[in-house]
């Protein structure tokens, strides 16, 4: 599976630690990440990551991009609701296309645990025949 794993600057530190208790989750598929997301987890977790752009200079648009292309599976995407965000109309538009492709998404911790649990058990694996990647 393609994971994208994104993070308000708030919330980074609570997504490197979810991606270091689920690392032997998430080593086995491909991961990408926007620009100081995806160094973080680089650097502290040791997991291989794509990096796209910072959300802010569009890297939230890559991902969106990606997913209307169907070449991702999944985004954890950890949003602080309390914090107003210049780039919120990139956010907006991924979270659409998400809902658009039929493409899981995780907004917070207890979300991207049960999508990574699930993923574990195979019930995501619709994700995977061919005809949807053909799309």
């Amino acid at each position: 599976m393609r994971i994208a794993l994104v993070a308000h600057d708030k919330k980074k530190d609570d997504l490197i630690q979810f991606v270091t208790a689920y690392k032997p989750y998430l080593e086995i598929h491909e991961l990408f990440a926007t620009g100081t997301t995806g160094t973080r987890i680089i650097n502290e977790v040791g997991l291989s990551v794509f990096r796209y752009k910072s959300g802010p200079l569009g890297g939230d648009q890559q991902i969106g991009s990606a997913i209307a292309n169907n070449e991702m599976d999944m985004v954890i995407f950890f949003r602080d609701p309390l914090t107003s965000q210049p780039h919120e109309p990139d956010v907006s538009a991924l979270i659409r296309l998400c809902d658009v492709y039929q493409i899981p998404l995780a907004t917070n911790m207890g979300t991207a645990e049960v999508l990574l649990k699930g993923l574990e058990e195979g019930f995501l694996d619709w994700r995977l025949l061919e005809e949807r990647r053909s799309r």
